[in-house]
């Protein structure tokens, strides 16, 4: 057990290492997939901050729950709440999970609304 969240975490860090060599100041859309939910956050790594979030846990989300359908909705919240903060341009980190399925879904979803990766 402890060896799978070790290697886990050197892979996240090797992932975050090379998100900051190629940002070149850009934040850094961060998604997170447990089992039921999604959550996504922008990240400017520079100041420390979080700029703005989104997950399926949210009240007013509507219970679509963390399906492919929900991750799509969430990635258009972030990306709404993300452009009225002033940020366009961000560094996907998909946190070492598989570009497929609900994460492919979030990163479709924060293009629609308008953030470019």
């Amino acid at each position: 057990m402890a060896m799978t969240k070790n290697l886990h975490q050197r892979r996240t860090q090797r992932n975050r290492t090379k998100l900051a060599k190629i940002a070149n100041g850009r934040p850094r859309l961060s998604v997170f997939r447990s089992s039921k939910h999604i959550y996504a956050q922008i990240i400017d790594d520079v100041q420390g901050v979080t700029l703005a979030a989104a997950s399926t846990m949210e009240k007013d989300f509507g219970g679509k729950g963390g399906n492919v359908d929900g991750a799509t909705e969430i990635g258009k919240l972030v990306a709404q709440r993300a452009l009225e903060k002033g940020v366009k341009d961000v560094v996907f980190d998909r946190g070492g999970y598989i570009y497929h399925g609900r994460i492919k879904a979030l990163a479709d979803g924060a293009r629609e609304g308008g953030l470019n990766f």
